[in-house]
Formats: structure tokens, sequence, C-alpha cells
């Protein structure tokens, strides 16, 4: 009888280092559809709202959804997260300093920028492993509704560009082009 437990034991030890990727692969499948599911969700809240704020009131009635309804949507798809993930927008050239990228956001925004400076497609995702238990997935976000202009364009609506200077006298998110990379959404998975 011991000797069919220890076998037992040494047979599930092998098939266990059998193949010792198989749940660092899982782990990350798991990153990658987390973080498109949660970054999908962020884009279609803010996405619908923005339209129907754009349809009723124009592009003044956008901006003040944007400023002051934005980051409570943002909390509330956060609120329905799993425990240990959570979702933001970020930015280089931010609006709000809510949306400043730590450290290593920085790296990942300034290569996307390279990638798109030499004309390269930019990927959908990126997937950081931050620490033994920790990702980060970025989805790029890019300019490629003139709506979007705007506010984030060069600013032809004096009330806008007025609402701008007054809400964000240190705004650095104007002088897009259609197709600039904007920032990305960034999902944190802690496992």
């Amino acid at each position: 009888m011991k000797l069919l437990l220890l076998i037992t034991l040494l047979l599930g030890s092998f098939s266990l280092m059998a193949n010792p990727y198989q749940s660092q692969d899982e782990s990350y499948q798991q990153v990658l559809k987390t973080g498109k599911e949660v970054s999908m969700q962020l884009l279609q809240t803010l996405g619908k709202n923005m339209k129907k704020n754009m349809k009723a009131g124009g592009p003044v009635q956008a901006f003040n959804f944007c400023a002051t309804e934005a980051y409570p949507l943002t909390d509330g798809v956060n609120s329905q997260l799993d425990s240990g993930v959570s979702v933001k927008r970020i930015s280089l050239k931010y609006r709000n300093p809510a949306n400043a990228p730590q450290k290593e956001e920085v790296a990942i925004l300034k290569a996307l920028e390279s990638l798109k400076a030499n004309k390269a497609i930019l990927p959908p995702f990126i997937v950081q492993r931050v620490s033994k238990d920790t990702y980060k997935y970025y989805k790029p976000l890019s300019i490629h509704k003139g709506i979007c202009l705007k506010c984030h364009g060069d600013i032809s609506n004096k009330k806008v560009a007025q609402l701008i200077k007054t809400n964000y006298p240190n705004d650095l998110a104007t002088g897009y082009k259609m197709h600039d990379l904007r920032g990305a959404i960034v999902v944190t998975i802690k496992k």
C-alpha cells in the first residue's frame, strides 16, 4: 500500500514537472482575458455616455460630462471588478493630473509613441509583468473619430477652449490629429 502511494505521488510530481510552463501559460491567458474584458467594459461605459452627451449638447456638454462624470463612471466599473483588478486611463499628454502615468507606465507609453513615430502598427495590447504576481494589461488608445478632436484637437469652439482653460489650467491634452496615440487603458491584475 505504501509503495502504491509512493508511486502515485512520484507520478503526480513527474506530470507536474513535465510541463512547468503550463501554469504560467494559463496564468497569462487569464491575464489576457481579464485585461481585454475590463478594458472593453471601461471603453463601452465611457463611450456610450460620451456619445449620448455629445448628441444632446455638443462639445460643451460632452466636456462637462467628461470633467464631472468620467471618474465616477470609472470608479463604478472598478467597484464591479474582482478583488485585485483595477482599471484606469493614462496619457503622457493628460488633461487631468489623475491620468498621469506612473514610472513604468511612462516607459510603455513612450515605447508606443516610438512605434507610432516609426510608422509601425500598434499592437492591440501589451502585457507587463510588474512583479511575481502582478501584471498590467495596456490597451493603446488612438484618436479614430473626428468628434474626439472637438476637445483634444485644435480647439475651435471658444466656449470649450475656455472650459478647458478654467478647469484644467495645466492641460496637455490638445493638439492631437487623427490617428495620434492618445494614451492607454491600464488594467492592473494582482493574482
